[in-house]
């Protein structure tokens, strides 16, 4: 590596760690028993844990040290966007326009082949055509899912309702059957909690 290069690697993961800086709904809980914002770098790694932890467990599994790459890229932009709430409508509305430009900042901060190497793994993941694409997918909702249910709950505080999940979750649940019965378990538990809000009339 050159020094410029190196130089421009170093810059990036400086920004990059910014997205421990960038709070997300989910709850998450101490040993002592308090409650905290969950980050947007802490969502990350437990991401990557899920798909470490379900990938020996689907058919056919893609490739997964390519899985794990698409999940270290795919919340990036958010060191300039900041997190999307899923359940925010109107913020969700603007989520795509904010993220593609924030991924023009964030990428071009590398040298040209890196910034088009991670460019390319935060689209694949976004456009969820791909086996790997999809596989980290259910990882990261299941996650989320996962979060709100052991981070206390704030479903219910948001006015979240069981039905309004469904949107985000059964693309998830069907992409093998282990993540179907795995947030068929998360649903159990935050029902059996009260976790989520009544739905509207």
């Amino acid at each position: 590596m050159t020094p410029d290069r190196i130089a421009a690697v170093i810059d990036f993961l400086a920004l990059a760690d910014r997205l421990k800086h960038v709070e997300r709904r989910g709850r998450t809980v101490g040993p002592d028993g308090a409650a905290r914002q969950e980050n947007s770098a802490e969502h990350c790694w437990n991401v990557a844990l899920v798909a470490l932890l379900l990938h020996g467990e689907v058919a056919d599994p893609p490739e997964l040290g390519h899985v794990l790459a698409m999940i270290a890229a795919h919340d990036l932009v958010e060191v300039e966007a900041g997190d999307t709430f899923a359940y925010d409508e109107a913020h969700v509305l603007t989520q795509a326009e904010r993220e593609k430009a924030a991924a023009d900042v964030v990428f071009a901060r590398l040298p040209p082949d890196l910034g088009a190497r991670m460019r390319a793994l935060w689209e694949e993941f976004e456009e969820g055509e791909t086996a790997a694409a999809r596989f980290a997918m259910a990882c990261d909702r299941a996650q989320g899912f996962l979060q709100g249910v052991i981070g206390t709950g704030h479903w219910r505080a948001e006015g979240v309702s069981e039905p309004q999940t469904y949107g985000r979750m059964d693309p998830a649940r069907k992409v093998a059957p282990v993540f179907e019965a795995l947030i068929a378990t998360l649903y159990e538990r935050a029902r059996a909690g009260g976790m989520f809000a009544e739905p509207r009339p």
